[in-house]
């Protein structure tokens, strides 16, 4: 019988072994599993200078959009880049044949933003007083699209 070693990966590798991952995993789910569309949805805000200024990543699968980021730059926060950028990705998303959207957020600031655009709470999990940190809550969301 083969020993199998499990390691930690480096930082320095870890997008890289991620990647492989999460590429494989999809790979025995098509197998498996009759799937729609899966694909990655990345966009960017650049400045003239091609410095990234906002983006949103995203991953389409089983006709649902996951929003797995966005982040706008502080300097660049409350100019309408991020409404600009879910709309861009939702569209996207459509385009791809999804017909709804999720993520998850543990900013109360960041849950207003998505409330605003039509995202409702479907679970949260919240720590308490004993838990690190303390009272600390994880909001998951989803949209029709």
């Amino acid at each position: 019988m083969t020993r199998l070693e499990i390691s930690k990966v480096p930082a320095s590798r870890h997008s890289n072994v991620a990647e492989k991952i999460e590429d494989a995993l999809l790979s025995s789910l098509a197998e498996m599993n009759e799937q729609s569309v899966n694909s990655s949805v990345v966009m960017q805000v650049t400045d003239k200078n091609d410095r990234l200024i906002a983006g949103v990543t995203g991953a389409t699968s089983y006709g649902w959009f996951l929003i797995k980021t966005l982040w706008v730059g502080e300097t660049h926060r409350r100019s309408g880049f991020g409404t600009q950028l879910m709309s861009a990705a939702e569209d996207e998303a459509r385009r791809l044949g999804c017909h709804s959207a999720w993520l998850d957020t543990s900013t109360s600031e960041a849950r207003e933003f998505y409330l605003q655009l039509g995202y409702a709470d479907f679970g949260v999990l919240k720590n308490g007083a004993e838990n690190e940190p303390t009272n600390h809550s994880r909001w998951f969301m989803q949209k029709s699209l």
